[in-house]
């Protein structure tokens, strides 16, 4: 791990910055945005080093450093980087602060529950908590529908007539045709209404089975028993990157999808660096992997109790249009621990408050932590720490849309489950009080 301390410009606030995908690097990019802040900051490779941040071959009989990489290296971090900065100084940190997203996220999350004395607020974007499902549900699943059976490929030259045919069909439901979907759950689309017709030219339709590929990523992860594994990925957005990155890839068997699925269900899961995707079964090996990895791995106990008695709060955010982790394991997840706050200070039913400790911000059109057609770019660092130091809970986040470093278009982003609407006579977007 690494701390950096400025040496004028110090802020007297310690901030933690976490990973992407399996680790095995120093998060430099992440670290300088802290210190330009003035923060004292540190980062950790979370014991393994490597150059391709989707490897995880590291983990191939070693327990140890899938434990290092699931939660004890974070936070032997926050521990040492924490006495260094007392140390050099001669000052404690006034707060202490960590910032994530994907399995950044779930680094935030793993600390909220299971060191939740670590920090006094923590930004957690798009976490990868529900871990076993999400390596099996969510990447092997859009993987295999699109590679199990060859005629379902679909290539990328094909997606955007999916996202059009999705605008096309909901667009405008949220008031303004923008090409964003403010709540993509809202949407109905359904994939076959891009079957090619008789004589119709098969570049500018989708053959039944791709049609049906295309619906079991929108519809989600099953068992035999019709039982939801993971929650599906939202409709939009297709073309504008996400798809081709993850899903469809450069051509049968690639994407990013591929890559986490077989790399970490392979050399994490089963310890077998010969595993082939094929043969994993929904109904026997998800139990198994909640088995093996679930206490490990999954960060998605919605008993944040100890944090709040801490006196911390959580912020989280995930873009509506994720095509990595679903953004409805992050409504699950918030959903639960604010029910078990309800339910642990007895709260009457007619009692609908916010919670005083969590907010989740859901960005329409943003996709796997960033970009996207969306206003992807927010301060949920400032929010976070007006909301620690000034007690000012953040109901609403300003989000700009940027290119070349000019903001094309604002909009508001609503604490859940608020939804922003649009007013046709200002032009403007609101979220409601």
């Amino acid at each position: 791990f690494e701390v950096w301390l400025p040496l004028t410009t110090w802020n007297r606030k310690f901030q933690v910055v976490g990973n992407g995908a399996n680790a095995g690097a120093i998060s430099y990019d992440a670290m300088a945005s802290a210190l330009r802040r003035g923060y004292a900051v540190a980062s950790t490779d979370t014991g393994h080093a490597t150059t391709n941040a989707r490897d995880a071959s590291w983990a191939l009989g070693h327990p140890e450093l899938i434990e290092d990489f699931s939660h004890r290296a974070l936070h032997l971090t926050t521990i040492h980087g924490r006495s260094i900065v007392n140390t050099f100084y001669a000052a404690a940190p006034s707060r202490s602060y960590y910032v994530g997203c994907s399995t950044g996220g779930r680094q935030g999350m793993m600390e909220s529950q299971r060191y939740p004395d670590d920090f006094d607020g923590i930004v957690a974007g798009a976490p990868a908590s529900n871990w076993t499902h999400f390596q099996s549900g969510g990447h092997l699943w859009a993987f295999m529908a699109l590679n199990k059976d060859p005629e379902s490929y679909i290539p990328a030259n094909k997606l955007p007539l999916i996202e059009k045919g999705v605008n096309d069909a909901c667009d405008a439901k949220d008031g303004r045709k923008d090409g964003i979907l403010e709540d993509p759950r809202q949407c109905p689309f359904n994939a076959t209404a891009l079957v090619c017709a008789s004589g119709q030219d098969p570049n500018s339709c989708l053959t039944a089975k791709q049609a049906a590929a295309v619906n079991a990523i929108w519809n989600g992860a099953k068992n035999s028993r019709g039982e939801q594994i993971y929650p599906p990925y939202m409709r939009g957005a297709e073309a504008q990157g996400g798809w081709a990155t993850y899903t469809t890839g450069t051509g049968p068997g690639t994407g990013s999808h591929y890559d986490q699925a077989s790399n970490t269900l392979g050399y994490m899961l089963f310890q077998d660096p010969k595993w082939d995707w094929r043969t994993f079964d929904f109904d026997r090996d998800i139990p198994m992997a909640d088995q093996k990895m679930g206490a490990l791995m999954n960060a998605f106990d919605p008993d944040l109790s100890k944090m709040r008695q801490h006196g911390a709060k959580l912020l989280l955010y995930h873009g509506w249009n994720d095509p990595s982790i679903s953004p409805l394991n992050t409504i699950d997840y918030y959903e639960k621990a604010v029910a078990t706050w309800r339910q642990q200070t007895a709260r009457p039913a007619s009692d609908r408050s916010d919670p005083d400790f969590i907010r989740l911000f859901l960005v329409p059109g943003m996709l796997h932590c960033s970009g996207g057609p969306g206003a992807d770019t927010f301060d949920a660092v400032g929010a976070l720490e007006r909301w620690v130091e000034q007690g000012q809970a953040p109901n609403e986040l300003m989000a700009s849309h940027m290119k070349d470093g000019q903001a094309t278009f604002t909009r508001p982003l609503c604490a859940y489950p608020r939804t922003a609407t649009y007013d046709s006579g200002t032009s403007t977007w609101r979220c409601p009080r």
